[in-house]
């Protein structure tokens, strides 16, 4: 038996992985997060699975359901939405698991982040502009941020800033970025990045509040920075024709001769 964590992806029932499919299809249990995982992806349980919504239900209680299956010998699948390596609370599941001596695996899944970078059609990482991308958020009830870990401090790098979990303080948001990234400095709010109801604002830090006109629910990803739209970047070296590489040797003495 073995506990099977699998990051769901962010809302687009196809955008799972196959191994994360083919695990959910081999599961008699299943346990997702109701209020974040579509209808769809539960599809690829088999016909009768025990299927159970985590939203209602308490740590302990999930944790219950894990052990009950455990002695059963049924494998479950623990879905998460997004990627598991970013709140996504398997930490503590995890840490349980071990405690009772019950095998679990991990399998990745399409982050939310990502999935807004899609919708946008836009590479967050551009040459000579920002090679960087934080992930990070706001304090919440949940879970408060860690001493230094602030948006100001991000900020002072000048890197793209996917913001989770914050549209609900966005007069501080903007606060705290436009004395490092500047008014014109270009955001996109992103609700529910390739749901159907999936909606996109674009705008700057100086205008994004009145662009968003009061829509503030929480399922929302907010991308801050200078690559965000920006036509005039650098090219890579990467495909430059007078660029030497393994795949493509160049000039008479090549770093990779015979490659």
């Amino acid at each position: 038996m073995t506990v099977h964590f699998i990051g769901a992806g962010p809302g687009a029932a196809d955008l799972i992985t196959l191994r994360g499919r083919d695990l959910i299809a081999a599961s008699p249990v299943c346990l997702y997060a109701g209020s974040l995982i579509p209808e769809g992806v539960l599809a690829h349980c088999p016909p009768d699975a025990r299927i159970v919504n985590t939203a209602p239900l308490s740590l302990d209680a999930i944790i219950e359901e894990i052990r009950a299956a455990h002695e059963a010998g049924q494998d479950v699948a623990r879905l998460h939405s997004g990627d598991l390596s970013v709140w996504s609370a398997m930490g503590e599941q995890v840490r349980r698991l071990k405690a009772l001596g019950i095998p679990y695996d991990v399998t990745p899944g399409v982050p939310s982040f990502a999935a807004a970078a899609a919708t946008l059609g836009a590479e967050l990482t551009l040459p000579g502009l920002v090679q960087s991308v934080v992930l990070t958020r706001t304090t919440g009830r949940a879970s408060p941020m860690p001493e230094g870990e602030n948006l100001a401090a991000f900020a002072a790098t000048g890197a793209v800033l996917a913001i989770h979990l914050s549209v609900h303080v966005l007069a501080k948001v903007v606060a705290d970025l436009t004395p490092h990234y500047g008014a014109d400095c270009p955001v996109a709010v992103v609700w529910r990045a390739s749901w159907p109801d999936e909606r996109v604002v674009r705008a700057t830090l100086a205008t994004l509040d009145a662009a968003i006109s009061g829509e503030m629910e929480r399922t929302a990803l907010i991308l801050v920075g200078r690559s965000l739209g920006q036509a005039e970047f650098g090219e890579s070296r990467l495909y430059a024709a007078d660029y030497d590489r393994r795949y493509r040797p160049v000039g008479t003495t090549p770093r990779f001769p015979g490659t």
